[in-house]
């Protein structure tokens, strides 16, 4: 798999870059957050997995099994702490996003100072549940205080 950069990556990726450099400080109050799908063959959502391959360019994955399942996991990171891993085991939709960011995700933050917790700015990935109705109705109601 290979990404191609589009129309207008360029910019976007230089607005970042100056965004982070005139925010600097908010840098340790970043919570980055993304999921990952597996499945019972070892499929995992290419979207999140890449293989790199000096010798083989054309690598393949087989996909094989009569019975299919699929977890979720989601990992976060705010400065130094590594958040998580959390299993999802329904697929992830806006109201199971809302139920994780409600009742699994404050305790996942307890170990955080609450300082910090209460400075965070949430990163969501491009997930569509991420962006949900639900999910953006209630986001001052879902982030730890």
């Amino acid at each position: 798999m290979v990404h191609r950069l589009e129309e207008g990556d360029e910019a976007r990726q230089l607005d970042l870059c100056w965004w982070i450099i005139a925010n600097c400080r908010l840098i340790p109050f970043i919570l980055l957050t993304d999921e990952a799908s597996f499945t019972r063959d070892d499929i995992n959502n290419t979207h999140n997995s890449h293989q790199w391959s000096d010798k083989n360019a054309h690598a393949i994955v087989e996909k094989n099994s009569q019975h299919r399942f699929s977890v979720n996991v989601w990992c976060g990171v705010i400065d130094n702490h590594l958040i998580g891993p959390a299993v999802l085991l329904n697929r992830l939709t806006g109201h199971t996003y809302v139920d994780f960011l409600q009742n699994e995700l404050p305790l996942l933050l307890e170990e955080v100072l609450l300082a910090k917790r209460m400075r965070i700015v949430f990163q969501h990935g491009a997930a569509p549940a991420h962006y949900s109705r639900l999910v953006t109705h209630h986001l001052n109601l879902i982030l730890p205080k």
